[in-house]
Order: structure tokens, then sequence, then C-alpha cells
């Protein structure tokens, strides 16, 4: 696919500055979240009569308690639904742009019929937010896995939008890993349409043992990325789709830490006899975001997979987001100038097909 059109930075978007006044071409965050009032209005009038457990916070925020199969409540806070809220946050953190794509419940826990429609209120959503704001606003495509003619129905819909950059998939799907064979003519459709697969966490695996402080966030969800990045490396899936570009959250979890055990597997295990390639050959197939709090552990990543595969991603504006992705990416040790541009900027914006002179005609200052 040719690289789709994108506007030129408006002369209303402010270029963000770091600390020291450096300041950066257009800021982009490829990982934020939200709930569309149309998703919220869905769940709390016909959530209840498809299973979801439906109820309200002190705030007056609507709360999924449970849906089938889930292990943990979501809360949709109206600043995560107000577009003018969210774009107020965007300049306190100095971001210029968003990638939107949805958080937990998703939609697999739905009956097929009612997870599509969940899934078009958002993706609707998300190219109506663009067209209001086209210089804040790309969308990713939410499917409903749970029913994969469903799925490649809505993939195709929505691919017509040139606003919606990325396909948003969890990193199982009700329990199935990601390199199974039903979900391949997916993956090809994706690679064909030049999009990339942008990962989520969904309810981690073994969350019974997860329940005291706080380890369903701190363990599970890295370990949802390690899950998914080994199943689509060692399942064969990045070798039957070469061209298919992979976004992992949580700085790929624990994926990039236990690459010297899965080589050492490959050497002595049959069950990795039928792989091309160690699997440390793959590190670079995937891109990894900031979630590490840890600006040590981000350069670790960063000299292990090159800063050409970070990509400024921050969760926000859930409770362990980067909150201002600048300030973290400024205390990386040893990072160039220009290092920090591409993680901020070049890097999102060429996976998310923000075309390169929508980045570079608005360069700030570069640093000595």
């Amino acid at each position: 696919m040719s690289e789709r059109p994108s506007p030129p930075v408006p002369s209303d978007v402010d270029q963000s500055t770091a600390p020291g006044g450096r300041r950066y071409p257009r800021v982009i965050d490829a990982h934020v979240h939200w709930y569309p009032q149309t998703f919220v209005d869905l769940m709390i009038r016909q959530g209840p009569a498809h299973g979801a457990v439906m109820s309200e916070d002190a705030d007056g925020n609507p709360v999924v308690v449970a849906v089938p199969d889930c292990t943990q409540k979501s809360v949709m806070r109206k600043s995560m639904t107000s577009l003018d809220d969210i774009i107020a946050e965007m300049h306190s953190r100095s971001v210029d742009t968003y990638a939107l794509s949805m958080t937990n419940p998703l939609v697999y826990w739905a009956p097929p019929g009612f997870g599509l429609e969940l899934a078009a209120a958002h993706n609707d959503a998300c190219v109506e937010a663009h067209r209001k704001h086209p210089d804040r606003f790309y969308g990713c495509i939410v499917l409903p896995m749970q029913d994969l003619r469903l799925a490649a129905e809505e993939l195709e819909r929505m691919a017509k939008h040139s606003c919606m950059r990325a396909v948003f998939i969890a990193e199982h799907v009700l329990g199935q890993n990601l390199h199974e064979k039903p979900f391949w003519p997916i993956y090809e459709r994706v690679q064909a349409l030049g999009l990339p697969l942008f990962l989520t966490n969904l309810y981690p695996t073994g969350a019974e043992r997860m329940r005291d402080f706080f380890m369903i966030n701190t363990l599970g969800n890295p370990q949802e990325a390690g899950y998914a990045a080994t199943s689509l490396v060692c399942g064969g899936v990045l070798d039957a789709f070469p061209r298919l570009e992979v976004y992992l959250p949580h700085a790929g979890g624990t994926f990039p830490w236990l690459i010297g055990r899965l080589d050492r597997a490959y050497e002595t295990s049959p069950e990795l006899k039928h792989m091309k390639q160690r699997p440390s050959e793959y590190l670079r197939r995937f891109h990894y975001d900031l979630i590490t709090h840890h600006p040590l552990v981000m350069r670790n990543l960063i000299d292990l997979v090159g800063a050409d595969r970070i990509v400024a991603g921050t969760d926000f504006p859930q409770r362990m987001a980067v909150k201002r992705p600048v300030d973290f990416v400024e205390s990386i040790p040893g990072l160039s100038h220009r290092e920090r541009e591409m993680i901020l900027c070049h890097n999102p914006a060429a996976l998310l097909h923000i075309g390169p002179s929508t980045v570079s005609s608005a360069a700030g200052a570069a640093a000595p």
C-alpha cells in the first residue's frame, strides 16, 4: 500500500518543548486509550442484556464491573470520552498527536453481533474525532476477533478510511494464542493493507495468583506481551508475513529480557526445531513503546533493539501510563537529540504512516 496521505501540521499545533528548551517536531503518542461516548452508551443500554454487569463510581463514571471471563473492572471516565478534555491533557503533556485505541473490556466477551456493534462504535468515533481534529487524532481499528468473518468485514470497512492507521488486537483472543492458524487470514490482509498490528494486554492469564500487590498489572501485563511475541515468533507468523509490522506494548514486556533463554531453547529443544532462525533474529521485527518507567531499562532496550524500533507510546491515561513522554525520553542516558527526536516523532510517524514531510516540515532547533 502506498503511504497514506497526511495533512500538514497546522499552525495551531504547539511544538513540544523538552527540558532545556529543545524543541521537537510533532510529538506522537501511539498508545492512548479512550472510550467514545457511543461505546459507553451501548454498554449502558445493551451491555447487561449480553452479560455485562454495569455500575457507577462515586464520581458518576460508568463502570464495567464484569463481563464474561473478565478479571478486572473498567472505569469509563469522562476524561477518556470528551475530546475537549483529551485535547487539554495533550497540551499539559507536551504531546501533539494521538493514535486512539480501546482498552478493557474490549469486545471479545460479547456475542458476535453485539461485539461488532461495539467495535464499530469505537471505529466510527475515531473517524469522527479525526474529522473534527485532523491534526490531533488518528484511529486504530478494533475488530471483533471472536468471529473472524465479522472481523474481516469490519477490517475492510474501516481500512477505507485513511485516518485509521493500525489494527488493534489483544495479546490473546479468549485464551487463544496469536499464532493459531484461524487468525492468519486477518494477518495476511493486515499485511496487504500496509497497516501495522498493534497489540494490547487483556485480562492476563493466571489472575488468581496475582490478586495481591497490584501484580495483575505490574507482572501480568508485561507477561502477556511476552506470550504474544513468543507465539508470533515461534508459531511462524512473522515468517509467513514478512512485511507485517507489530507493535508490542509495555516495551515488549518479558520478551526482550528472555531472549537468551529463547535462543538457548532453540538450540536444545525439539519443540523449536521447526524455526527458521533463532528467536533473537526476530527482535527487530517488533516496535517497542516506552512503558518501562526506568531510564536505564529503556537504555538497555535501545541497546538491544536499536533506537529506530522504539516508539513513543505511553498507555495514557491509565494508572501506569508514562505521563510525560518528552521528559521520560529526555531522562534516558546517552541519547543524542536526533535519537530522542526519532523516538518521539519520526518512529511513530513512520509506523502510523504519517508522512515524513509532515514531521520534517516542523523541525525544531537542533541540539549540538
